[in-house]
């Protein structure tokens, strides 16, 4: 695990720190076009197991647990400089990430959103972390080094609960060709969701051995638009010495009358071992949304074969398939998926800023612990942005997940989330 200054300070000095960068921002003449805002968001999760006892439950102090429950307060602020003037550009942003413990047990923690002892089970009352980003331009190419949020096919990073996650590296980005945007990198480490530290990264894939903790994420891809109604991408990632894995995706709209739109998508996703593991995967999966004013209806299918389920970084990172949801990733080794969805935006019902989403998902054909299984997952998010007076773009909302297999812990679980951005410039 590595470690790093800045890491292990507490909530007022990170953010009395953050403060001080902005002076420096304005003195180097980088303030214009920069943005400063204050992200605060209040978390509630209550996650009920109710399979206790089961090997997939988990358990402190070697006591299944029938219960997880978390409630926190979070802030992250987020500075954006702009580039100081001449051929070569330069930049420095800042995020400022700070955790405070409202409610949880030992007996009920270990939802994800707050740190916690593995042993006792206690969580911490409060917890930061200061990331900063050097950047520097040349006309539409941008290398960033340092603190980075990922949003890769190949990389997403986790941002479902509390705090974001974070990955330290180098990023380059090139948009200098109309439509075609180029991306390279590598990442060195990361800082789950419920931690203060940088550590190494890890794979997580079903059924898959031999990983190791690795310090070297390397990645690369193209995406280009070849009409305004179609965009092809490609990526290729190496977690080394854990997995390489190469990523094909189409997207498609085509408007099919007044307020009428489809909405076509493809990823294929073709992954192999690197050093000594056994990854063997390729899931291929095809969405179709159909649109009416307000409404979207959707159905997706994907087709998981191989020996092994699809890796990526474990620790929460999000793998960008299809029928990967709030609870589960359905990425089982052979496993094949489908689901349905149904979103509804109520300003069609005069109803601004409510609106719905319901999903199902049912994954079969794939075994746990060498017997026939299935499972499903059902989700329900309700969300209202507050339309006007003093709490306007206030977001409320409620999460509701049930998700149920064969051989597996059943869940059901509840959150609540209060979102407010503070922009100051």
């Amino acid at each position: 695990m590595h470690r790093y200054p800045f890491q292990h300070i507490n909530g007022l000095k990170l953010l009395t720190l953050c403060g001080c960068l902005l002076p420096l921002a304005v003195q180097a003449g980088l303030v214009e076009d920069s943005h400063l805002s204050l992200e605060m968001r209040n978390f509630y999760m209550n996650r009920d197991y109710r399979d206790a006892g089961l090997v997939d439950t988990p358990r402190i102090k070697g006591q299944s647990k029938a219960k997880a429950e978390d409630w926190g307060q979070g802030f992250m602020l987020r500075f954006e400089s702009g580039f100081s003037d001449g051929p070569v550009g330069f930049g420095l942003d800042a995020l400022g990430l700070l955790g405070i413990k409202l409610d949880s047990g030992g007996g009920t923690s270990g939802t994800g959103a707050l740190p916690r002892n593995p042993q006792t089970g206690e969580t911490a009352d409060e917890f930061s972390f200061l990331g900063l980003t050097g950047k520097a331009r040349i006309a539409q190419t941008q290398l960033t080094v340092g603190t980075h949020s990922p949003l890769m096919p190949v990389l997403i990073r986790n941002d479902t609960r509390l705090l974001p996650q974070t990955f330290e590296g180098a990023q380059l980005l090139s948009r200098d060709i109309e439509g075609l945007t180029l991306t390279a990198g590598q990442f060195r480490s990361t800082r789950l969701r419920d931690s203060t530290n940088y550590e190494d990264m890890k794979m997580f894939a079903d059924g898959a051995t031999g990983g190791v903790e690795s310090d070297r994420f390397n990645f690369g891809g193209v995406t280009y638009a070849v009409s305004p109604k179609l965009t092809g991408t490609y990526f290729y990632a190496q977690l080394e010495d854990n997995y390489r894995q190469h990523y094909f995706g189409l997207l498609h709209t085509q408007p099919l009358g007044k307020s009428l739109k489809l909405r076509s998508e493809l990823r294929y996703f073709d992954s192999d071992d690197d050093g000594r593991t056994t990854v063997d995967s390729r899931n291929l999966g095809a969405m179709f949304t159909l649109s009416y004013r307000g409404h979207a209806l959707g159905a997706s299918y994907q087709r998981q074969t191989g020996d092994t389920g699809q890796p990526f970084i474990a620790g929460g990172a999000d793998p960008f398939v299809f029928n990967t949801q709030t609870y589960h990733h359905f990425l089982r080794a052979d496993e094949d998926s489908w689901q349905t969805r149904y979103d509804y935006d109520f300003a069609a019902l005069g109803i601004p800023g409510l609106t719905l989403m319901a999903r199902y998902v049912r994954g079969d054909d794939f075994e746990i612990r060498r017997q026939d299984a299935h499972e499903w997952e059902r989700d329900v998010d309700i969300a209202y942005v507050i339309q006007s007076g003093p709490l306007k773009n206030l977001v409320l909302r409620w999460r509701n997940v049930a998700y149920r297999g064969s051989r597996t812990t059943d869940i059901d679980e509840n959150r609540l989330i209060v979102n407010y951005v503070l922009k100051f410039w």
